[in-house]
């Protein structure tokens, strides 16, 4: 595609056309899938060997570059999946004896890696109340990376990351976000200095609920690095997976619009059902971060939670009783999925690590999608009974 060097195109455009050239007369308008393993190579006078598993299988550079473009990065990868994505952007940088700075509001797996499994391989983490702000005090000498979160995995929490990556910068660190429930539509982290974005692309970027992918979007040099580590550890996406991701990238800008549409009707009138004790959405005005949001998103987005007045009993019921949305986990689907964290994405986590976090019992997470809305609150009505 020819770019203006005067304006950048907006993520539409660029989630159908991406950046690369026009192809010519003949040429498909939707790119065939290279469903091969292994390309002819004799020598490096061939050029660079490709091999599906070092990820630059052409469908799999295809879509990297358009989520780099989406992101606004100079690169990006796509990887076998979201905690993938997460794993190789942290190994591809810490060394036996380093230190992660992390927010304590985290998706659970990736909470759970930095807590119990890096620990394995001599990297330590000190985890951060954002609430409470106090991330220099956390810095060590041996500190690599900061990592966050935006929002919150599901608390829906907004933090400013600006103050974070000034901190940053001043000690040479790498700032890490994961902006999964954003989307690059509602959020590009890179454009507030963060250097390295993650995105979990089964979830919006696909968009459809039948992918599993991961991608990671950063300078050239560490997308890299990123590569040459997945290449030992072996997460590349399949090649007709990496279709499929590209395929749903054509409509992301489209959807991300109807599920913040969608979200913000149903937040409206979850708040003021009397079976809810708080619906938590960033576009609500009751929201403590709302001033925030509006700051930093061009859009709420498409998840929302609710904390129901009976707890954990009530939660159970009210998920049993759905007849229109899935009661299932994941999220960023075009159907709307309902989950319990207690039950999914923190289920490793205690319930006192859990409350901490502000996920009591009775916690619902709604992924809303994109059917009609009147439909959706009709659904919900009937299960709050």
């Amino acid at each position: 595609m020819s770019v203006s060097k005067e304006r950048r195109p907006g993520p539409g455009t660029l989630g159908v056309h991406g950046t690369d050239p026009r192809p010519g007369p003949g040429a498909p308008v939707v790119s065939p899938v290279v469903q091969s393993a292994t390309f002819y190579w004799s020598t490096p006078e061939d050029g660079e060997l490709l091999y599906s598993r070092y990820g630059n299988n052409p469908n799999q550079l295809q879509v990297g570059r358009k989520i780099a473009a989406l992101e606004g990065a100079e690169a990006a990868v796509a990887l076998g999946s979201g905690m993938g994505a997460t794993a190789m952007s942290l190994l591809s940088v810490l060394d036996a004896g380093d230190h992660v700075v992390a927010s304590s509001r985290l998706y659970g797996a990736t909470y759970q890696l930095l807590a119990s499994e890096l620990p394995r391989r001599g990297i330590e983490t000190s985890f951060v109340d954002p609430d409470r702000g106090d991330w220099e005090a956390a810095f060590r000498t041996e500190t690599k990376v900061v990592f966050v979160e935006l929002p919150t995995n599901p608390t829906l929490r907004i933090l400013d990351p600006r103050p974070i990556v000034a901190l940053a910068r001043e000690r040479g660190l790498t700032v890490m976000c994961d902006a999964t429930f954003a989307s690059p539509v509602n959020f590009r982290a890179l454009s507030v200095g963060i250097d390295v974005v993650i995105q979990s692309a089964t979830k919006y970027l696909s968009g459809h609920s039948d992918v599993i992918a991961g991608a990671v979007s950063g300078t050239g040099p560490f997308i890299e690095s990123v590569m040459r580590m997945s290449r030992l550890y072996g997460p590349a996406l399949d090649p007709h997976t990496a279709w499929l991701l590209d395929r749903g990238l054509r409509t992301l800008d489209a959807r991300m619009r109807r599920h913040n549409e969608n979200a913000m009707r149903i937040a409206r009138w979850l708040e003021a059902h009397s079976e809810v004790e708080r619906a938590i959405y960033p576009g609500l005005p009751s929201h403590p971060d709302h001033e925030l949001a509006r700051e930093l998103l061009d859009g709420f987005g498409g998840m929302v939670s609710v904390v129901l007045k009976g707890g954990g009993e009530a939660a159970d019921r009210f998920m049993h009783r759905l007849q229109l949305a899935a009661a299932a986990p994941s999220l960023g689907g075009v159907e709307t999925l309902v989950s319990q964290p207690r039950w999914t994405s923190h289920a490793g986590l205690t319930a006192e690590q859990r409350e901490a976090q502000g996920i009591p019992d009775g916690f619902v997470r709604l992924s809303v999608g994109i059917e009609n809305v009147e439909d959706l609150i009709a659904d919900f009505d009937q299960a709050l009974g």
